[in-house]
């Protein structure tokens, strides 16, 4: 089957808007057809569109149009369908929801189910606003330059969270107001809005600090349900990079292929510096999903060696934020419980998951296996026996060797 690749692609940053849509009829609309796909009533997602080679004309949009493909497609396009249906009226709301989808897509490379999933619980939260407000203009309480005052525009929100609680379960619940939150803060970062009114609800609906020191690791079968989950590449090495290996959010935000010793005896990443840990990890378990990582990375060109790059950011890849935004949604997928053991799921949870491994895996070496050496050694301390009676590659043998199967609880074989 064609894809809109396999044709000569137009300059998509030369063209005007009326061009833009030509362009769209002229390369796009006849992919979608050979997909038996009606193209003025079945809009294409911004994956669809990324990976039919038309990544140009989203870009294009954005940046010399200020426009999303989604309003692109309402307001310059010959169509008959404006596609989701919001149930709301007030077009500029739509606008600023479909805006903000569309960029999180492109800049957290959602998926469509996460973009429907999204999409769906900040409508509760409009239509409900809605209901109790009597309108569907969520934006002019918290514009810039808004005449409302900003106790009246956080009452309005608030009453609407109140009313939601009477009619979802707590759990719904969180996860709308983390998504309407998302969505007010992003416009506030965009100064579109001059307040997020959600803010001080985190505490009403149970929210927890995410900067404790006391998170509880994630249990075996919590890693499992975030391993199945993953969609791709990029997920399924989330969850080894920071479930298998042990890895800060923001070492995984930054991990190049320069750190991957993946063909060596005894695989492992390397750090030219690291904060309280060793200066190498062992990869047992994932190296075969980093190899796959690599492979669908280096079919782009222009690709900079980061396995989770940006071409937004001027370090050339994601930020810590970023992964904690990617594990939320993996979780949400998943099926983890809203809290575990008190707390809301988050990565340190999945890097205490691989330190306690580690360090059981060295205590039952030390106390049980070693002793026995110790033993005939004719000395008193195992620890002794393991520091200076085994070679360093035979430590780390054995901790290869137990950690192995501390891992295939959560991995399998």
């Amino acid at each position: 089957m064609p894809t809109a690749a396999d044709t000569d692609q137009p300059r998509w940053t030369l063209l005007d808007l009326e061009g833009l849509a030509a362009a769209y009829w002229d390369e796009i609309a006849p992919v979608l057809r050979a997909e038996g796909r009606d193209p003025e009533t079945d809009r294409p997602s911004y994956e669809w569109l990324s990976e039919n080679g038309c990544r140009g004309l989203t870009y294009a949009l954005r940046e010399y149009h200020d426009l999303s493909f989604s309003e692109f497609w309402n307001d310059h396009l010959d169509t008959e369908s404006p596609g989701y249906d919001w149930e709301i009226d007030h077009r500029p709301t739509i606008d600023a929801l479909e805006r903000y989808l569309d960029r999180q897509q492109q800049r957290l490379s959602w998926s469509e189910s996460t973009v429907q999933t999204h999409r769906y619980r900040l409508a509760q939260y409009v239509r409900a606003y809605e209901d109790v407000n009597g309108t569907s203009d969520v934006l002019t309480p918290v514009a810039r330059d808004s005449d409302v005052p900003a106790s009246v525009a956080v009452d309005a929100c608030w009453d609407t969270f109140d009313a939601l609680d009477r009619t979802v379960d707590r759990t719904t619940l969180r996860r709308i107001y983390k998504s309407t939150s998302s969505w007010y803060s992003t416009l506030v970062s965009r100064r579109e809005a001059a307040l997020n009114p959600t803010d001080g609800l985190d505490y009403d609906w149970g929210g927890k600090d995410r900067d404790g020191d006391k998170n509880p690791p994630l249990a075996p079968e919590h890693v499992r349900a975030l391993y199945d989950a993953a969609a791709d590449t990029r997920e399924r090495l989330l969850v080894v990079a920071l479930c298998a290996w042990g890895l800060r959010s923001g070492e995984v935000a930054a991990l190049h292929r320069r750190q991957l010793n993946l063909e060596d005896d005894h695989p492992h990443v390397a750090f030219d510096e690291r904060k309280n840990g060793p200066g190498t990890v062992a990869v047992i378990y994932g190296a075969d999903v980093a190899r796959d990582r690599i492979v669908t990375l280096v079919e782009d060109d222009d690709w900079n060696g980061y396995l989770f790059p940006s071409d937004r950011s001027a370090s050339g890849h994601r930020t810590r934020g970023t992964i904690g935004d990617w594990f939320d949604d993996l979780a949400d997928r998943a099926g983890l419980p809203e809290e575990i053991n008190g707390r809301e799921p988050i990565p340190q949870m999945a890097r205490r998951f691989w330190y306690d491994r580690y360090s059981d895996t060295v205590e039952q070496l030390v106390e049980h296996q070693i002793s026995e050496i110790a033993e005939e050694q004719g000395s008193a301390s195992a620890d002794v026996v393991w520091q200076d009676y085994l070679e360093e590659d035979r430590r780390r043998e054995l901790r290869r060797e137990f950690m192995r199967e501390k891992l295939s609880e959560a991995f399998g074989d």
